[in-house]
């Protein structure tokens, strides 16, 4: 194989690399800010009633 045909081959494969590389980056991003936002809305939801579950009402 001549020089330059691994020169370009080389070459591209580290395009592909570093593509790669940068589609992950998004990726993982986006997981850390969908993750923070689900973590956000967990927080604001409604607590229950504070005596639900205390209580058992039994008729004999």
């Amino acid at each position: 194989m001549d020089i330059a045909a691994l020169s370009v081959a080389m070459s591209s494969t580290r395009y592909v690399q570093g593509a790669s590389i940068a589609v992950m980056d998004n990726i993982k991003n986006v997981a850390e800010q969908q993750g923070s936002q689900l973590l956000e809305m967990m927080q604001e939801t409604v607590p229950e009633h504070p005596t639900s579950g205390n209580q058992i009402d039994i008729k004999l």
